[in-house]
């Protein structure tokens, strides 16, 4: 019988933007933002590829967590490596909330566009700064 590695119960969590590659880090268990809800992810997960919505990913070690605001992308979770192919994501700590605050004024003003285009990028603006705005408050509290 095989036994079991420290390295089955843990996973390897991966952040890439087109800038940097954000974080490449060991985690006990990972919370990723869905398009369509979150996702929680254990060592062992069966393997997947979705489409990452806006909001919080949270990677837990021990008794830490650290936590980071997504913005759309791509994730695979295969062989315990859980990476995340995201066009913006920010440690909360760094969330800038003077900007959040003007991108969720400026979307608000947009909401009544007649043109649907229009109409969809205000959306999105909104629900992108009120969840930088729930991380940042939670950051600082």
């Amino acid at each position: 019988m095989a036994h079991a590695t420290n390295t089955d119960r843990q996973l390897h969590c991966v952040v890439v933007t087109p800038e940097e590659a954000l974080l490449d880090d060991t985690a006990d268990f990972v919370s990723v933002p869905m398009y369509d809800g979150q996702l929680g992810v254990l060592p062992g997960r069966a393997p997947l590829i979705g489409r990452l919505g806006v909001g919080e990913l949270r990677i837990k070690r021990g008794a830490g967590e650290t936590r980071y605001f997504i913005d759309g992308g791509f994730v695979q979770v295969r062989s315990n490596t859980v990476t995340l192919l995201t066009q913006k994501a920010v440690a909360e700590a760094n969330i800038d909330t003077a900007a959040a605050e003007n991108e969720l004024r400026a979307g608000m003003s947009q909401l009544g566009a007649k043109d649907p285009a229009a109409q969809v990028a205000a959306t999105k603006a909104v629900e992108s700064a009120r969840e930088k705005l729930r991380l940042a408050k939670r950051a600082r509290a």
